[in-house]
């Protein structure tokens, strides 16, 4: 696989950012103290990917005690409906700042905060994105049964299934 150009490069953070842009609630794996994954859905809090990934979290959450100890992790996003998914693998950072939290807070974060940006338990997690892979296959029934058919027929793996993409932005 060859490096993509700066363009290029560019081109599939866009990507990455219009496939994730309505998928509100992700997957966010941490590695416990076992050292196994362990994944829970998160709700994304900014729609503009730009290479960080914003959560809600409060400090006494199992997932903070996994992040302290092991800061890698990984997040998963899926549109069946669309036919798009997206992984990603970062480092995360626990973070306590009001301001940010204030752009942006929304009033259902209030069932976990309920004194608001003030709850001296909430934090934040950013997640430096890494690197990223994404699989945006046809969403049309009709267009997959297709390729399907053309595989059988044929004998040959089916290539136009949609685009795969791995993109670095470490």
């Amino acid at each position: 696989m060859s490096t993509p150009s700066p363009a290029e490069r560019q081109e599939r953070i866009a990507k990455l950012a219009e496939l994730i842009e309505d998928i509100r609630i992700c997957m966010l794996t941490t590695v416990d103290t076992d050292g196994k994954p362990w994944s829970r859905p998160m709700a994304v809090q900014e729609v503009g990917f730009g290479g960080d990934l914003w959560f809600f979290t409060r400090d006494d959450s199992e997932k903070v005690d996994h992040i302290e100890r092991n800061r890698k992790v990984g997040v998963s996003f899926s549109h069946p409906k669309r036919q798009d998914y997206v992984t990603m693998a970062g480092t995360a950072l626990i973070v306590k700042d009001k301001q940010k939290a204030e752009e942006m807070w929304s009033e259902a974060l209030e069932a976990w905060f309920p004194k608001g940006v003030h709850d001296s338990h909430l934090r934040l997690i950013k997640v430096e994105v890494e690197r990223a892979e994404y699989w945006d296959s046809p969403s049309s029934p009709i267009v997959y049964a297709l390729g399907y058919l053309k595989s059988k027929i044929t004998g040959e793996p089916a290539t136009d299934l949609g685009e795969n993409e791995k993109v670095d932005l470490g």
